[in-house]
């Protein structure tokens, strides 16, 4: 059984095997883009661990219960499922192959128990039409064989979260037909981070490579939690053509001590302070154009600095997908719930403030 792949195994054409963030990962080492390492528990690991835990009846069952009227019918079946997956063990020959994976990771990237982002990567994220990504969870900075074992776990049981139960009712998509893999991939130590999308969000100007960014990791940016700073970028001549530095109150990082990620107010004296150096916009929008000419199509991406790099190689893409907004306004309105990246493209485009 293929249980693990790493990402330069993968392309689209392994969409059903490692789901489309994964894919997409492997699709950018082929187009020779900074990506940072780790691999894909498969779809294969997934149906084989429901199989051998004997939970696919008991999930039918509990999902057939479902009135999507009612929700706390839904969230009742979520928490059954979701702890069913959870409370169950993988075959020791899984958790070995994932756990060898992770050992090679370590050794790659010369740190002992290296530090991981736990990515769920479903297998219908990009269908058109439909908002499945963002629906599933990511853990971010995951350290040890038994912990990135129980996160794996949780990004499974993530498949069946009330929004996700109810957004596969509401579209008449079967349940038994979306699979998940898992993305582990080394955690990036971030300086800054945030998304880019290589259009005007605001207008849908494809002439423009839009950048936003806060201090730390990307999750406050792409959660909203904060306003952050919002740079455009001429995608001809990689000319910074408008910029507004803002006031960001918190941010995301990693905690020494006890070794996981915390949310942090940002000190006020660097509150209203650039968070990236205008090298590193334009570099980013290089590799911005660079992906959405690979690709065909604007993009979707999300990005962080690494600040135990080179100043030559800091800038990674952590995922990328498919723009969805303006391609959903040119062939019909939006269907049900929006992912992350979709709720900042909203924000953006009415101009509106996260509130202090």
């Amino acid at each position: 059984m293929n249980y693990t792949l790493w990402f330069h195994e993968v392309g689209k054409e392994h969409t059903a095997l490692v789901g489309g963030k994964c894919a997409s990962l492997g699709e950018l080492l082929r187009a020779g883009i900074p990506v940072p390492p780790g691999y894909a528990v498969t779809t294969e690991a997934y149906e084989r661990f429901l199989q051998e835990a004997m939970l696919g009846e008991r999930v039918k069952n509990a999902l057939g219960r479902v009135n999507p009227d009612d929700l706390s019918s839904v969230e009742a079946a979520s928490r059954e499922v979701r702890g069913l997956v959870e409370g169950s063990s993988m075959s020791t020959e899984m958790e070995d192959q994932i756990a060898e994976c992770y050992r090679r990771l370590s050794r790659l990237c010369n740190l002992p128990a290296v530090p991981v982002a736990v990515r769920s990567s479903a297998t219908a994220e990009d269908l058109p039409g439909a908002s499945f990504a963002g629906q599933q969870d990511t853990y971010l900075w995951i350290r040890g064989t038994d912990d990135l074992l129980f996160h794996i776990r949780k990004c499974w049981s993530s498949l069946f979260t009330p929004r996700a139960i109810s957004y596969r009712i509401r579209m008449g998509f079967p349940h038994e037909k979306v699979s998940i893999s898992v993305g582990v991939q080394k955690m990036v130590n971030s300086w800054t981070a945030g998304v880019m999308f290589t259009l005007d969000p605001s207008t849908g100007d494809p002439s423009c490579i839009v950048i936003d960014a806060n201090w730390g990791f990307g999750e406050s940016v792409v959660s909203g939690e904060c306003t952050p700073d919002h740079f455009v970028v001429n995608k001809v001549t990689l000319e910074i053509v408008d910029r507004t530095v803002s006031r960001k109150d918190c941010y995301y990082t990693a905690d020494a001590e006890t070794q996981t990620v915390k949310r942090l107010p940002i000190p006020e004296e660097r509150q209203c302070n650039q968070c990236m150096i205008d090298q590193d916009v334009i570099n980013l929008a290089r590799i911005g154009r660079q992906i959405e000419r690979y690709y065909g199509r604007p993009m979707d991406i999300e990005w962080a600095i690494d600040k135990d790099l080179p100043a030559a190689g800091q800038v990674l893409i952590l995922q990328s997908r498919p723009e969805t907004v303006w391609s959903q306004k040119r062939s019909g309105p939006l269907i049900g719930k929006k992912s992350g990246f979709d709720l900042l493209m909203e924000r953006a485009m009415k101009r509106e403030k996260v509130p202090r």
